[in-house]
């Protein structure tokens, strides 16, 4: 407990501090959510973890933001486990622009890829959640990353935040050519920046 009062501690007053000279009103704040962490590793496929490409392409979104008027905070900024609700508390009390939480799938057919995108059927964000959802699709979505389709789902974080929230599946480990690209620097820069641009 105390642990996890600290991230939030921590987290808030790293934002308050780059709030301080740029007005609320004018700065853009996207909060990146880096699925699974610590013991949960998440998909695993031939040695490649989920958690940790995840959190590799979320520091390179955060990195290559040089953007004023945009921040990017990271949910989960180190291999560390985080339970959901810790996750939501710190989205609800930091109150962003947009999260998103990024993940990878996999499935027992190899045949399978692309990048999905999910949403809450919750009215109150519904329309915002789809059009940033259509638009990071649009983005991703290449002749490396097939594009895929925007769904509803019932994910706890998409659920319980009070902002706009998208969960993107950015491929799938257990198909050959979705996993050489998003394991690879090249793939994970391009993602990166593919996700930036969307959101700016």
């Amino acid at each position: 407990m105390k642990t996890k009062i600290k991230v939030l501690v921590i987290l808030s007053a790293a934002v308050f501090g780059l709030f301080a000279f740029k007005s609320l009103d004018t700065k853009k704040l996207i909060i990146i959510d880096a699925g699974h962490g610590g013991d949960d590793h998440g998909t695993t496929v031939n040695g490649l973890q989920e958690k940790i490409i995840v959190e590799t392409i979320a520091k390179k979104i955060k990195a290559q933001n040089k953007s004023d008027n945009l921040e990017i905070v990271l949910l989960r900024d180190g291999d560390h486990s985080m339970e959901l609700s810790e996750r939501v508390s710190i989205i609800n009390n930091l109150n962003p622009s947009l999260v998103i939480s990024v993940h990878i799938n996999a499935s027992r057919d190899v045949t399978k890829n692309g990048v999905d995108a999910y949403i809450s059927s919750n009215k109150a964000f519904y329309d915002q959640s789809k059009e940033s959802a259509e638009v990071l699709m649009e983005k991703i979505g290449t002749e490396f990353l097939v594009k895929g389709t925007v769904k509803e789902a019932p994910f706890y974080i998409l659920k319980n935040s009070n902002c706009p929230a998208v969960t993107l599946e950015l491929g799938y480990l257990s198909n050959q050519n979705d996993r050489n690209y998003i394991s690879s620097e090249k793939g994970q820069d391009e993602i990166a920046a593919k996700i930036l641009e969307a959101v700016k």
